[in-house]
């Protein structure tokens, strides 16, 4: 077990129950108090009292570890006696200093193994480096591990090897995925690795995750939180059609859309560039989309007429978005009424009605962005959203789709069809 850190109460109290207990042994008092028995019996020689009970409940005096021979003062002790007995005296002090040297020795070398990431192992790992040189049995009393558990933990050792070798083979296949689209984590890359492979070679996104974080690979995280959209009030009165039901049947029935902005910066020009969306409630594809320099209702009708172009037509569908003066505008209602799209608007100032487009944004700007604070000039914005915008309907796995990309979804959906019919 890992080393503890006993406070002087708790040592006291275990020497005390020691103490007063009749007929205690300083392993069945260890074995109590979950403590290693050398570490009962240093406190007992820094706390003890020298006293015990005896099983029949009297005090005694408590037996030291290494007793030294009671000198004695008999002036008829022969020469050579006393001789002898100085002689046993003094070696018996030198074999115990020596052992108290000796454990000095092991756990200053021990020390630089205790700071490591696990404490269990890295005693464990002292013990096998030290074996040749002192007996494990007190190796493992010194850092207070069990003789069996290091000798099982010896015993797996081949397993051990086995499984690193294994993950650093993993590791070379995510490494790889990873440099493609460092954006991605543990999920998208296990979805990834599992494309196509045989079950047995299919990896858990548990042991994924791990292998990332012990290599120090992860997904891209945003560290700083913008406000997306401003609500505008409506111009017309327009019913919220979804209910915060993000969800559709089949392709080209529900679509959210929304505006964020792109921000540009001083170097490059200043001011923002903006981006319109149409997405597909059932695949979470990107059916439409626009950029411009201006928030106009020209901006997300281009997008929404990109989508009519990318479906071949949005009749009977249902467009939903938040409040903002353009999509509450008289040219975007006449639009969708020649595409015959049915109109839906969330709650003013509400943007949970619009969470999928919110977060959308929010996940488009994280992963092109990342923790620059504006894009370095308009044509680097354009290219680099050109770049992601087409990605992520083409390769960019979605939890949504089961982490198939959002066409893959869509496919999916054709050929389940086809085979029913």
């Amino acid at each position: 077990m890992a080393r503890k850190h006993y406070s002087e109460e708790f040592r006291q109290q275990a020497v005390d129950l020691y103490e007063s207990t009749p007929g205690a042994t300083v392993r069945g008092i260890a074995e109590d108090l979950g403590i290693v028995r050398g570490t009962l019996r240093q406190w007992l020689e820094t706390h003890g009292t020298g006293k015990k009970t005896a099983a029949d409940g009297t005090l005694t005096d408590r037996p030291l570890r290494s007793a030294p021979i009671a000198p004695t003062s008999d002036p008829s002790e022969p020469l050579e006696q006393r001789v002898a007995r100085l002689e046993a005296e003094n070696a018996q002090l030198r074999a115990e200093t020596t052992k108290l040297t000796t454990e000095r020795e092991i756990l200053q070398k021990a020390a630089k193994y205790f700071g490591r990431g696990d404490a269990l192992v890295s005693r464990f790992q002292f013990v096998a480096d030290h074996s040749t040189t002192y007996p494990v049995k007190r190796l493992c009393e010194l850092v207070e591990i069990e003789r069996s558990s290091y000798y099982a933990w010896q015993t797996g050792a081949p397993a051990r090897s086995a499984r690193a070798a294994s993950d650093g083979e993993l590791l070379e296949r995510i490494r790889i995925i990873h440099a493609d689209d460092n954006a991605q984590g543990a999920p998208r890359i296990t979805a990834e690795l599992n494309d196509g492979a045989a079950p047995e070679d299919r990896v858990n996104h548990k042991r994924v995750a791990r292998v990332m974080r012990e290599a120090g690979l992860s997904g891209y995280v945003k560290k700083r939180k913008h406000r997306t959209t401003v609500p505008e009030p409506a111009d017309q009165v327009v019913p919220d059609l979804l209910g915060r039901d993000f969800t559709a049947e089949a392709p080209n029935q529900r679509y959210v859309g929304d505006i964020t902005y792109l921000p540009l910066s001083e170097a490059g020009g200043g001011g923002n560039l903006y981006l319109a969306t149409v997405i597909d409630c059932y695949s979470r594809r990107l059916v439409g989309w626009a950029i411009a320099d201006h928030m106009r209702t020209d901006l997300v009708a281009d997008a929404l007429k990109a989508a009519a172009a990318a479906r071949g037509s949005l009749a009977g569908a249902i467009f939903h978005s938040d409040h903002g003066s353009v999509y509450t505008s008289k040219a975007y209602a006449e639009l969708c009424q020649r595409l015959c799209v049915t109109q839906s608007m969330g709650a003013v100032g509400s943007s949970a009605d619009n969470a999928m487009a919110e977060s959308f944004n929010a996940t488009t700007k994280r992963e092109v962005l990342r923790d620059a604070a504006c894009f370095t000039d308009e044509l680097t914005a354009r290219r680099k959203m050109f770049r992601w915008l087409t990605r992520y309907n083409t390769k960019r796995r979605h939890s949504w789709c089961r982490y198939l990309s959002p066409n893959a979804y869509e496919r999916a959906y054709t050929a389940k069809l086809a085979l029913a019919a």
